[in-house]
Parts: structure tokens; sequence; C-alpha cells
């Protein structure tokens, strides 16, 4: 027993000096979260001034992180010195200036998708509801972190982007203008006239109601292909998002295709040709008179030979059983 009396009797002490310090402990933290509750209360104030304003939208976010961040700090290190009376924020500081080198190496990635998101928020590139494109990945952006982007695909998914890949690589905002423009390629017959299957297809596109007038939609040959003349249309939707550029495309297809049928324009589909050569001619071989195709040059089209006729004029004989 001896031997755990100093024991317990450093147990009694901390237990003392607990129970003499809890006072200043719930005194803290009534601190800390007066200070955390402010801190939101200012994210929130900047982030409503922001939007009631249209502009600087990302601008307003990341100054409301970073009020609600520095607010918070203060509150922490304000706690700590109602806690703990011997603590000086100054020693908070020094520590966190030795082990800065130390968590920019185990962190680097981190640091560097927050000062990317930090740029971002800044230069605003894009905002919270653009649809844009990165990579392989197109959706509208739900919301733009000091980390990371969270974009919102078309088919319902969720993608996580780091900003340090957003800020390096090329990204398309699909929204960043009021208006878009869209095309699409119909292939007519070579015997048709192309310039009335070019009017007529104007006449289509202009007759679908969501289609601007101002920028007006446009028809132009585009190309001689294998099996028809290309002929693309061009037309803008406004507002540019893709349930507006599906529902619009979806219109403008199937007005072209009536119009292009009730006036009997050809739509034709790929075809191929393909020629047989007769291996058995007499001719075989020379080519003014080879067929591989068409007919050649003279009128005279050497005709199949038949087997036997093809045994008669080649080295191979008949064995007879008897050896004759």
């Amino acid at each position: 027993m001896d031997i755990l009396k100093p024991a317990l009797k450093r147990l009694d002490g901390m237990a003392r000096d607990l129970i003499a310090a809890l006072p200043n402990i719930v005194i803290a933290l009534v601190v800390f979260f007066i200070f955390y509750a402010l801190g939101k209360g200012v994210r929130s104030a900047i982030r409503n001034f922001a939007q009631r304003g249209h502009k600087h939208l990302n601008l307003g976010l990341v100054l409301g992180r970073l009020a609600q961040g520095a607010i918070v700090f203060i509150g922490l290190l304000i706690a700590l010195v109602i806690a703990l009376p011997g603590f000086q924020p100054a020693q908070l500081i020094q520590l966190l200036g030795i082990s800065s080198v130390a968590i920019g190496f185990a962190f680097k990635d981190i640091l560097q998708n927050f000062l990317a998101g930090i740029l971002l928020l800044l230069t605003e590139p894009f905002r919270i509801g653009d649809q844009i494109r990165v990579g392989e990945f197109e959706g509208t952006v739900e919301d733009i972190q000091t980390r990371a982007t969270l974009i919102k695909t078309y088919d319902g998914r969720r993608v996580v982007i780091p900003n340090g890949e957003l800020f390096n690589q090329s990204v398309v905002v699909n929204t960043a203008y009021e208006a878009r423009r869209f095309d699409y390629d119909v292939g007519v017959g070579y015997g048709d006239d192309v310039e009335r299957a070019k009017a007529l297809i104007l006449e289509a596109v202009q007759s679908v109601p969501d289609v601007l007038r101002d920028p007006a939609p446009d028809v132009l040959t585009y190309e001689l292909a294998e099996s028809w003349v290309s002929i693309r249309a061009r037309w803008w939707v406004k507002p540019p998002r893709r349930a507006d550029e599906l529902n619009v495309r979806d219109r403008v297809i199937s007005s072209i295709k009536k119009r292009l049928t009730e006036h009997g324009i050809d739509l034709p589909f790929p075809t191929q040709q393909i020629f047989f050569h007769d291996q058995t001619e007499r001719t075989d071989g020379d080519r003014a008179a080879q067929r591989e195709g068409w007919p050649a040059g003279r009128g005279d089209v050497p005709g199949s030979r038949s087997i036997a006729s093809a045994l008669e004029h080649s080295d191979v004989h008949e064995i007879h059983p008897d050896g004759a």
C-alpha cells in the first residue's frame, strides 16, 4: 500500500486541479461556441450579400469561409487562454510556424488543391449552377469548395474533382454565355437539287419555336460524301443548357426529316458496290481485256470458261486406272 500512496496522491491532486479548473473549462467552451456561431453568422451574411448583388458569388463564398475560419481560430485562442491560464497564444503560433514545413510536405496535394480552390473562387471562371465539361466528365456545378468542386452529371451522378485538376486542365463552360450554337448534318442524294434541299431545311429549322431568330439559323453545303451531299444546319438556343439542347435538337431533326420527305428529297443511306472477278476467263492477266469491275475498253467481253474448257487448256490430264 505504501507503494501506491504517491500515485494515489498524484491522482487526488489532478482531480482537485480538474475540479478547480472546471468553471474555466465551461466558460472556455461557451466562448468557443459563441465565436463558432458568430463565424457561421458572418459567413451566411457575406454569402447572402453576394447573392443579392448577383455578382462575384464565388468571391462571397471564399470571403465567408475565410472570415468564418478566422473568427473560429480567434475564439479557439481565447478559449485556450481561459481554460489554461498559463497558456500564451504566442506558443501556438510558434508551434504552427515550426511545424508548417513538415505539414507542407505531408499535405502537399491538400494545400495545392486549397490554393487552387481559392484562386478559382476569386477568378470565377465558372459559377455554381454552370454546366461544364472537364475531361471525360460533364455536368452541373453543385458546389465549389476550397479543396474540390462537386458536379452533378446529366445521368444523376456526383463527381468530386480536385481543384488542382480544374486549375491545370482546360475547362469548357457550356453556359458561360446566354446563347449557344448547335448543328446537325443532313445527307441528300446526288440527284436532288441541293439549293432546294437547303431551302427546305432552313424552313424546317425556322419552324421550331425555341430556335432563336437572332442570331438567325443558317444552312450550308458542307461535304461531298461517298453516298450523299452533306448539308449542315446550324441554329442558336437560349438558354444553352443540356435539357434545352436535347429538346430543341429533337424538334429540329424531326422537322427536317418530315419536310424533306414530304417534298421527295432523297435521304440516302451508305451503299457499297462489290464486284467479283472471274478468274476462269481466258484473258485473265491481260489488263486490256480483264474485268475487275466494269468491262475493259473493247467491246468483246470475255466469257467464263467451263470446267472442261479450263482443264483442256491446263497442264492437268486425266489419269485412267489402266495407266493410259
